[in-house]
């Protein structure tokens, strides 16, 4: 739920009238626990958002994206650096980053090619903003990453095709089911990317500031094609498991004939030998 402190919100937005305002979405790692964060200049709960000195301000989002607005790089990296210890698998910022340059007071809540212009900028855009291009930054991250669970699915089924054999590396087969059923929940559970924000159904005025947005960054094409993607990749993934238990359920079951001649073998050999003894 998003809570908004309007009068320090209005008195903000008469400050940054007249000024371009950057905003940028850093991919940090893969969670971000936020619990206990919250602060007197909080003025967001989902996502955590808060301001830093006179027209700064952060969000930060669970599936480990910062967005920074009007803030200057020392303040900059002493956000990113206090949240360090609550990141889990830390990645390189600079990997996946997402900006957009806001002018304050340029028009009506206009879109194009890396600038929105707005009459007003205080804590409900922001939140809009922010979360168009956190949901950029996160779905670029599980892009790249789909794309390199496709590159190791090839070689598993270029090997079935060409030599007719299942995988022999059980353990790399579960790791690949395992990466895709990962990046699955990470686009439906975290990243939600046909969700609209709180503060949109609380304030339908943002809602054409929000949809020009999300067709800008083609939020809506790009969930639905990476989700495509990800059917594809959890099924092929799961069929390579079935094939790797295919056969070695039928390894086994070959060892378990062998034993059972095996043993009737040495029966027969035991009656033999007892008749010849007699």
């Amino acid at each position: 739920m998003a809570t908004l402190n309007g009068r320090r919100g209005e008195f903000m937005n008469d400050k940054a009238q007249g000024r371009s305002i950057k905003v940028r979405a850093l991919a940090v790692g893969d969670r971000i626990d936020t619990l206990g964060l919250e602060r007197p200049d909080t003025f967001s709960i989902a996502p955590l958002a808060f301001r830093v000195g006179a027209n700064g301000r952060v969000a930060l989002y669970r599936f480990g994206v910062v967005v920074l607005a009007g803030l200057t790089a020392q303040e900059e990296e002493e956000i990113l650096a206090s949240l360090k210890s609550r990141v889990s698998h830390q990645s390189d910022t600079t990997t996946d980053e997402d900006a957009i340059t806001v002018n304050v007071g340029g028009g009506d809540d206009k879109v194009s090619q890396g600038v929105v212009n707005v009459q007003k900028f205080g804590d409900e855009r922001f939140i809009v903003v922010a979360d168009t291009l956190a949901k950029s930054v996160g779905l670029a991250r599980n892009e790249r990453s789909v794309n390199a669970v496709f590159e190791k699915v090839e070689p598993f089924a270029a090997d079935m095709a060409s030599a007719g054999r299942s995988p022999s590396d059980r353990k790399a087969v579960l790791k690949l089911v395992g990466e895709a059923i990962l990046l699955q929940h990470r686009l439906t559970a975290r990243i939600a990317g046909y969700e609209k924000p709180k503060i949109v159904w609380d304030r339908p005025e943002l809602e054409r500031l929000y949809d020009r947005l999300t067709e800008e960054y083609e939020i809506e094409d790009r969930t639905e094609t990476l989700e495509g993607k990800l059917e594809v990749v959890v099924e092929n993934a799961r069929m390579l498991a079935e094939v790797l238990d295919a056969g070695r359920a039928g390894r086994i079951e070959l060892w378990i004939t062998i034993l059972i001649a095996l043993e009737v073998v040495l029966s027969l050999w035991g009656i033999a030998a007892s008749f010849f003894d007699n």
